[in-house]
């Protein structure tokens, strides 16, 4: 049993080592025919490379030998082109060399002629300088003459003809300058004629003209006593509530309320009026329904403010001074109520300024805010155009606009070409026909007075009440009164009118003393 497992073993053996050799010997023949295969292909990829190497050398050959071809016709047209351009230089330069060749000969031939110039001129130089000096012992004698004969220097006779001329001078420019400032004069004067005419043109505002009463009408006789109450407590009632003094007379069907503060006597009429015609009137009912009216006066003047600058078409006003402008409706001076006057100066201003070509709507803005002050003149001591410039400067105007406030009365003087238009606008709404209502005979005496005592003073020739009685002009002799005296003269005349006139505002005071040099040409 043991024995036939070796022989198995052996046999295995055998066979393992037999199928090794034919593996052995058959990868062997398969590898050489697959380097044999390997070598054939080789070979033929290498005929085939020598084959394609052959055909490109052939082509970059034919490649090379056409792009030098190619490289040496552009190479001849290059030179041929080259080759013109220098001929054209070539010929260019010597038609140049031709050109400066002429010019140096033109230049050569020039120079020989002025070289001949120069010494003929030398000679004339000659003769002139010979014939200079002859003029001047010439002139030398002369002088000696001269001064012999008028017994003055050179530098006396250069003074005096030296002064003359100046005299002469200072004559012609002064007929020159008086010709001319008489033309602008006259042109100015035409152009501001017309400016003024078309502003009052354009301006139709109506006039409220105002008194110191006012009139309620009654339904019947029968309730004037009943105003008057029981033994007339009523009607001191209503003029300690009100400050306006009711007066009740034999006028059929009306009261009379009388009172310079127009707030007042509107507050006044419509408490009456109310009183009336509720029917119950007794002290209680009257200092209630006062005090109702007096609280809604004051939302009518915010109102008649807002509506004073809505229809001069101004906007960004403060509320306080709108508030004033209300005020202005319930004020007259000199029978003109001085909220219409104040929109009738914002649109003459705004007409003038719009043809002098300024802005308009600042000017309309000054004109309604020209008399601002007098809201509350009464209240606060000084001129209103003073107080009117503080009020604006408080709120915050513009510096032009309190400028032309304070300056619209001349309290000081314009600065600026709208302060002026104020002054002028202000002038128009104030004394054109109509504007102002004031007894003729009170106004003229109040004017000669003015005159009167102006003229009192010594060393007066002539006083003059101008703007209205605003401003008056005193000529001095000038030989009795110097520049200081004239000072000292405007100082009296205006304490004696203070102390013996009475008059609104103020009165601008102006002493005028000139010297007056005159000749006649005969």
């Amino acid at each position: 049993m043991g024995n036939m497992t070796l022989i198995y073993i052996g046999f295995g053996i055998l066979g393992a080592l037999f199928f090794f050799l034919i593996g052995y010997v058959v990868r062997k023949y398969t590898a050489r025919i697959k380097i044999k295969r390997a070598e054939e292909k080789s070979k033929i990829i290498v005929e085939e490379s020598k084959k394609e190497a052959e055909s490109r050398k052939r082509e970059a050959q034919l490649e090379a030998k056409d792009l030098l071809l190619k490289t040496r016709s552009d190479f001849e047209k290059e030179s041929k082109e080259r080759r013109r351009e220098l001929m054209q230089l070539e010929r260019r330069l010597l038609q140049r060399e031709e050109n400066l060749d002429r010019r140096i000969d033109v230049l050569d031939k020039k120079e020989r002629e002025i070289s001949s110039r120069i010494q003929q001129v030398h000679g004339k130089e000659k003769d002139i300088q010979k014939k200079n000096d002859e003029l001047a012992q010439l002139l030398q004698e002369e002088k000696e003459r001269l001064q012999r004969v008028s017994g003055m220097t050179v530098d006396e006779a250069k003074r005096i003809l030296l002064k003359r001329l100046e005299n002469d001078v200072k004559q012609e420019s002064a007929y020159m300058l008086k010709r001319m400032e008489e033309e602008a004069k006259e042109k100015a004067d035409k152009e501001a004629r017309k400016i003024i005419g078309l502003a009052i043109q354009k301006c139709a505002t109506d006039h409220t003209v105002e008194t110191t009463i006012s009139v309620v009408n009654l339904p019947s006789d029968d309730m004037k006593g009943r105003i008057i109450g029981r033994e007339g407590r009523n009607i001191r009632a209503l003029e300690m509530a009100t400050g306006i003094d009711v007066i009740i007379d034999d006028t059929p069907e009306a009261v009379i309320l009388s009172g310079f503060d127009m707030v007042r006597r509107e507050i006044a009429r419509i408490s009456l009026e109310r009183l009336i015609g509720d029917g119950r009137i007794h002290p209680a009912r009257i200092e209630e329904v006062v005090e109702k009216v007096k609280k809604e006066m004051e939302a009518t003047i915010r109102e008649e403010g807002e509506k004073a600058v809505f229809d001069v078409g101004l906007h960004g006003l403060h509320p306080e001074i709108i508030k004033l402008l209300g005020r202005l409706r319930f004020r007259t001076s000199y029978g003109q109520n001085v909220l219409q006057h104040s929109k009738e100066v914002a649109y003459i201003m705004g007409v003038m300024a719009g043809e002098l070509k300024l802005d308009f709507t600042l000017a309309k803005r000054i004109g309604l805010l020209h008399d601002i002050g007098k809201a509350v003149s009464h209240e606060v001591e000084g001129a209103h155009s003073k107080i009117g410039a503080d009020i604006t400067r408080k709120y915050n105007e513009p510096e032009v606009v309190i400028h032309a406030v304070e300056a619209h009365h001349q309290d000081i003087e314009a600065r600026t070409l709208l302060a002026v238009l104020v002054q002028a606008a202000d002038g128009i709404s104030a004394t054109r026909p109509g504007a102002r209502r004031e007894t003729l005979e009170t106004y003229i005496k109040r004017l000669e007075k003015l005159e009167a005592i102006a003229d009192s003073f010594k060393g007066v020739e002539k006083a003059f009440a101008i703007q209205a009685g605003r401003e008056i002009r005193i000529m001095v002799k000038p030989e009795m009164l110097d520049d200081a005296h004239a000072s000292v003269l405007a100082r009296d005349i205006k304490k004696k009118i203070e102390e013996g006139l009475e008059y609104p505002g103020q009165i601008k005071v102006m002493v005028i003393r000139e010297t007056r040099a005159i000749e006649y040409a005969k």
